[in-house]
Order: C-alpha cells, then sequence, then structure tokens
C-alpha cells in the first residue's frame, strides 16, 4: 500500500545554560494542535532491526511533582488501554488495570 498522506507532529524544546528543558511545546497540524504548552513528556518508539525500545523523557524543571505523579498515573492507563487494543489480552490487561489502582492508591491519588 503506498503512502497517500503524512502527518507531522512536531515538539520544540527550550533549555536553558546548562541544557535542561525550560519549555515544551509541540505541535499536530492535522490534530489542530499550534505550539501548545506541555509541561512533560514521554515519548517510545520500536526499534523494529534491533527488536528494542527507544525513548525520550523530558519534563520542564518547574514540573511538580504532584502533577507528574498525576502524568505517570494517566500514563500506565492509556499504555494499559493500548496494550488491550493491541493484543486483545483480557487477562494481562486486568492485571495491568489492578497494578494502576495499586499505583494510584500507594500515591494517594484516588480518594
Amino acid at each position: 500500500m503506498a503512502v497517500v498522506h503524512t502527518s507531522e507532529i512536531k515538539l520544540t524544546v527550550g533549555l536553558d545554560e546548562n541544557r535542561v528543558p525550560e519549555e515544551l511545546k509541540w505541535s499536530a497540524q492535522d490534530g489542530g494542535v499550534q505550539e501548545e504548552d506541555a509541561k512533560a513528556m514521554m515519548l517510545s518508539v520500536w526499534d523494529s532491526k534491533n527488536k528494542e525500545s527507544l525513548k525520550i523523557d523530558l519534563w520542564t524543571k518547574d514540573m511538580p511533582v504532584d502533577e507528574m505523579k498525576i502524568f505517570f498515573h494517566q500514563t500506565l492507563m492509556t499504555m494499559t488501554d493500548t496494550f488491550m487494543k493491541a493484543t486483545q489480552d483480557d487477562k494481562m490487561t486486568a492485571t495491568m488495570r489492578d497494578f494502576c489502582d495499586y499505583f494510584a492508591e500507594k500515591l494517594e491519588l484516588k480518594k
């Protein structure tokens, strides 16, 4: 099948003199997003040749720790949903959801 359209997602990282992220901005024209601010990001890509995951994790120095905990929890939940869509593995998805609940409980994110 031939590629008939390409879409670009752009990440811009503003660094201080020590190369620590000061600001993060992202754009996704097809999604209607233009230079939106973010405080943290996680990007994973699959290297099929080497059979390994490659990643970029960035957060700005003013990202509050309490928000980072929420960000991690929501990311874990999203990964669980993606795992289910990709594998249809109900049993492991349930285990992952249990862990997400445990994670939230231990960080006192759920009341």
